[in-house]
């Protein structure tokens, strides 16, 4: 008794893992304090998160509804790789949207695309692997591979390059230490960046032939305003796929997603999916088969956000914004502030206080230059980023 009481004593540090202390996600942080000055009453514009206003789309919505209704008992586990029904439905969008043949069979059903990042890290890397990340990019990548107790081997993107990662930057990253993974995100967060169809397959060649794992990261799929949109799978069967219903699909709180891996990776990503989540929850899965339906709707949202994104190109460098990233899809501007301050966490904190705006600093998607960006989301409605123009255009002049 006395050993068990001496190993509860308060006065006995706690040893923290290593891998627990990874950075936080400042773009939710950011969130959290702007959500605490709207309780306070202060009016606050949401341009930090990528979150579509929208509502989940009527057919989507019903389809809950119904489920809720008539099908409550039945909301339990489903398989592992998930519904079948659902599977095949991500299936035939891939011969509609794409034009390729997928095997439902390759397709799993995942908690959000975060799920996804961990079965494919997991699936493919062991302990300590390097895993190449393009910089500026999703900083949960970094995150994740951290707290997998692998190492992010971040590669600086370039101007000159429109920010997209060559093959000869990533072969020279693998010559200075050998990588195990790459993971691209086209379009591109937060950047916006699509990488044409031939520099993508240029890059999945290069990594291939160097024996490095290919990841995709497609979520901004279906969210592109220029240039051309491929799935990697159009040039090889090798990579893996993730992909998720929160962007184009309006359903970010449904945490639900998919992935599309090759078929000798399908058990072993089973056997994690069992262990680590069992399943992605049952409702969100009927939901997401339903919101395919609902095509029509979600065009219409996307194009009020390029609306919103031609109205932000034409207004912030008017107030002082400059070296505005491509912004080809997703829906994000990533712009420079140096006009303003060489410290994007500091203006984005004062921007929040003086004007309500909530925005990303550009340090929570690269460490080494984010100082000189910060990142604004036009997933909002138009009057929001509307407002967010004119209060940002008062207090840059002021």
């Amino acid at each position: 008794m006395t050993a068990s009481r001496s190993l509860l004593s308060p006065q006995l540090p706690v040893a923290l893992s290593a891998r627990g202390q990874i950075d936080a996600f400042l773009a939710m942080d950011v969130m959290r304090e702007a959500a605490a000055r709207e309780a306070a009453g202060q009016s606050v514009l949401h341009l930090e998160v990528g979150q579509p206003a929208a509502p989940l789309p009527e057919t989507a919505r019903k389809a809950a509804e119904r489920a809720l209704a008539k099908e409550a008992d039945k909301l339990g586990y489903t398989e592992a790789l998930g519904r079948p029904s659902l599977r095949a439905r991500i299936a035939r969008h891939y011969k509609e949207r794409h034009g390729l043949d997928i095997a439902p069979e390759r397709i799993v059903i995942t908690t959000g695309s975060s799920a996804g990042f961990i079965l494919s890290f997991l699936a493919l890397c062991d302990a300590g692997a390097r895993i190449a990340l393009p910089a500026p990019g999703y900083p949960a990548y970094r995150n994740i591979v951290r707290a997998l107790d692998m190492v992010p081997a971040e590669i600086a993107l370039k101007a000159e390059s429109r920010w997209v990662l060559s093959p000869e930057a990533l072969l020279e990253e693998h010559s200075v230490k050998p990588l195990s993974a790459l993971l691209v995100a086209s379009p591109n967060n937060p950047t916006g960046t699509v990488m044409q169809p031939e520099a993508q397959k240029a890059l999945a060649r290069a990594a291939e032939d160097a024996g490095i794992a290919y990841i995709s990261d497609e979520i901004y799929h279906g969210l592109v305003h220029e240039g051309a949109e491929e799935s990697i799978l159009a040039a090889t069967d090798k990579a893996v796929v993730i992909n998720s219903f929160s962007k184009y699909f309006c359903m970010t709180g449904w945490r639900i997603g998919w992935m599309v891996i090759p078929p000798e990776l399908v058990r072993t990503v089973e056997r994690l999916q069992q262990n680590l989540f069992i399943c992605a929850p049952a409702l969100s899965q009927i939901v997401a088969e339903a919101v395919f339906e609902d095509t029509p709707a979600l065009e219409e949202i996307k194009a009020g956000y390029a609306r919103n994104r031609a109205r932000l190109l034409e207004s912030l460098p008017k107030i002082g914004f400059r070296d505005i990233l491509p912004a080809d899809g997703a829906f994000y501007i990533y712009a420079d502030v140096t006009p303003f301050s060489n410290d994007s966490r500091d203006f984005a904190a004062t921007v929040l206080q003086e004007t309500g705006v909530a925005i990303t600093p550009g340090v929570d998607f690269d460490l080494e230059r984010g100082h000189r960006y910060v990142r604004l989301s036009f997933a909002g409605a138009e009057t929001t980023i509307a407002e967010a123009v004119s209060r940002l255009g008062d207090h840059l002049k002021g």
